[in-house]
């Protein structure tokens, strides 16, 4: 038996539209950054492909990747998985930004760069097309001096190539600017339990407003709103973007959790499960993509999509939490690896 054998017996997870594309996806999705092999430690590609094709067979159907996440090697092995059932999801790659470490973040959108990743990811990830391909990370100033940059992307389409695009953006702030100026359908933002800037700068009630989906990365905020972290690891097994922040960073962030405590135990659920909630507590949220990497981390993640919604209470009871603690240093990129 394949996977394919499997589309009709998939488990249903809650779907909600992207926006006004059309497209509805799973309201838990598959941030696949991990899958690379550089950001969070080595990986095992059988695990990845077991991982992946757990996903789908427990109803997700929104998987998102990018040419940067081990040099398309995320790509390679989404593609290699659920090349079966390519019909039955929703393929988010990104493109234009370049191979880096630290914080530094070099990147190229001119069309010659942006067709040439393009192609590549479709032959990685083994389709004819994208559903959604985003800009990724681009300094928005670039988007304003160069008409041609979204002028590729809707050749883009035109061609076939892919369906819809959108921006990866660097911070909520970039993002609600970009909605304002131009014409992007899906917008990929931070947002979690100890980042609420997504809120706070308009950018929800904003993409609501224009009927644009918004994807919610970081859900987990690097894996620490899960409770399994202490903040005293160090990051040595491999290649891990965390080694890059400051310990004092790494523990504010390892404590949050704790601050959440009671309402956790109140709902009964785990801790990442509760963040998982706050994120899709807010409407404007088309789905959340935490970075799965085992299928425990699958059955546990996707749970969450069949537990009640965060109450107005529980969701005030957050917001005094969060505007009484300062969960991010502001200079800590400063003071951690370049």
């Amino acid at each position: 038996m394949t996977i394919a054998d499997l589309v009709p017996a998939t488990a249903a997870l809650r779907a909600r539209p992207l926006g006004a594309t059309g497209l509805r996806v799973s309201e838990i999705g598959f941030g696949t950054w991990g899958l690379g092999g550089d950001s969070y430690g080595q990986v095992d590609d059988a695990q990845s492909r077991r991982v992946l094709e757990a996903a789908f067979e427990r109803g997700v159907t929104f998987y998102d990747t990018s040419d940067l996440y081990g040099a398309g090697h995320a790509e390679s092995v989404l593609g290699e998985a659920l090349r079966p059932v390519r019909d039955h999801i929703v393929i988010a790659t990104k493109g234009g930004l370049l191979p880096h470490t630290g914080f530094a973040m070099p990147q190229d959108f001119s069309p010659r760069h942006l067709r040439a990743a393009l192609m590549r990811s479709l032959d990685r990830l083994r389709t004819e097309h994208v559903d959604l391909y985003q800009l990724h990370s681009p300094e928005l100033h670039l988007l304003r001096q160069d008409p041609e940059i979204l002028g590729t992307l809707r050749a883009f389409r035109e061609e076939g190539l892919i369906r819809h695009w959108g921006l990866s953006a660097r911070s909520p702030a970039d993002a609600a600017a970009a909605i304002a100026a131009f014409d992007f359908s899906v917008i990929q933002v931070n947002f979690n339990l100890i980042d609420h800037r997504a809120i706070e700068s308009g950018l929800l009630a904003a993409a609501a407003d224009k009927g644009i989906g918004v994807i919610a990365r970081t859900p987990l905020c690097f894996g620490y709103l899960s409770g399994k972290l202490t903040g005293e690891e160090r990051f040595e097994n491999g290649p891990d973007h965390r080694a890059n922040w400051p310990q004092d960073q790494l523990r504010r962030w390892a404590e949050a959790p704790g601050l959440f405590d009671g309402m956790i135990r109140r709902r009964g659920c785990t801790p990442a499960q509760f963040a998982l909630l706050f994120c899709l507590a807010q409407p404007a949220v088309s789905t959340v993509i935490p970075g799965l990497m085992t299928t425990a981390e699958v059955e546990e993640d996707a749970a969450a999509s069949a537990l009640p919604p965060l109450s107005d209470e529980e969701l005030a009871e957050i917001s005094a939490i969060y505007d009484s603690r300062q969960f991010y240093d502001p200079v800590a990129k400063s003071r951690g690896k370049a």
